[in-house]
């Protein structure tokens, strides 16, 4: 059994490695280099560099953020109509893909076939919806996602919740800052965060400029009137006002404030909830990676690092929608 001592180093060090990786992907210093926002596996990096130069509107960068949000570079990915690490239907790529790697055969399994077909495919939608109105990038993840049907037929990104989440997630990414969502932010949020840890909980405790005493009382009965710490929701208002974002207070309220997140897109900073509706959201953490969030459980603990499947009544992940405070 590991110590008490043991745990606490272990957690410290995670959430360490975890910053470290959100300021070399802020920076652009990360494992896949300057002209990449996300992490690319070392086995897939040539094959993203390479097909992200078919056409000047797929760099490797949008490349690289859109295989990510698909499968998360995970060549057996299957959602059921989409399969592959690019999430090809197989109709589609029947049509679309190509031999990528020149062994005679496509195969939508094959990420070296996938992923340069990926970057063809984006290509091909984009001179295809050249006439149709708005943002022209916005109009080709649009359709790699919901097809190009869809897009022509709406005049632009359909008014579809998931593919507008996709555009806006994808291109949170790529963009300089990337705002909600963006490893800038997330180090900011986790960092913050991660400061508080050891305070206690404080039912009602704590707001955008720090922990507070409480009030009373909690469903069971407990009182933060005389301890001075966060609750849940407290604690990511707090962390989340460091990045300029203001939230509403209660766990319920900042869901309603936040966008879903698919879980395959989970990424450092995103906020988990916790209920079996979203009329009875009870409880929210902050998402550090490696299935971990920072926590302000409940009273009589403190701000601590704990499994996101601590509790069992996981509802939904989601992403603050920025409101900058005035």
């Amino acid at each position: 059994m590991r110590s008490a001592a043991t745990v606490t180093i272990g957690l410290g060090a995670t959430i360490a490695v975890a910053l470290a990786a959100l300021a070399q992907a802020a920076s652009g210093n990360g494992v896949a280099g300057a002209a990449l926002s996300v992490h690319v596996p070392a086995q897939y990096r040539a094959l993203i560099e390479d097909a992200g130069t078919y056409c000047p509107e797929v760099p490797p960068d949008l490349l690289a953020a859109l295989i990510q949000h698909e499968s998360s570079f995970n060549p057996g990915a299957d959602s059921g109509p989409a399969k592959g690490i690019a999430q090809f239907r197989p109709g589609t790529f029947e049509e679309r893909g190509i031999d990528g790697n020149g062994d005679g055969k496509r195969d939508l399994w094959d990420p070296e076939d996938a992923i340069p077909s990926a970057a063809k495919y984006l290509c091909e939608i984009y001179k295809e919806l050249d006439d149709v109105p708005g943002d022209k990038q916005s109009n080709m993840l649009a359709a790699y996602n919901a097809g190009p049907g869809a897009v022509r037929e709406h005049g632009g990104v359909p008014p579809y919740t998931d593919t507008q989440n996709y555009v806006r997630n994808i291109q949170a990414t790529i963009r300089p800052g990337g705002g909600v969502g963006s490893s800038k932010t997330a180090a900011v949020v986790i960092g913050a965060a991660s400061k508080m840890i050891g305070l206690p909980y404080s039912w009602g405790g704590g707001n955008a400029s720090g922990p507070t005493n409480g009030f009373c009382c909690s469903p069971n009965g407990r009182s933060g009137a005389g301890i001075r710490g966060f609750d849940c929701s407290g604690l990511v208002v707090y962390a989340y006002a460091k990045t300029g974002v203001s939230l509403p207070r209660t766990a319920a309220q900042q869901y309603a404030a936040s966008e879903h997140v698919s879980p395959r897109d989970l990424r450092p900073g995103d906020l988990v909830f916790y209920g079996t509706a979203a009329a009875n959201i009870h409880h929210v953490g902050i998402y550090i990676g490696d299935g971990l969030m920072i926590n302000a459980p409940r009273p009589g603990t403190d701000v601590r690092t704990d499994p996101i499947k601590a509790l069992p009544d996981l509802y939904a992940i989601a992403r603050p929608v920025p409101k900058k405070e005035i």
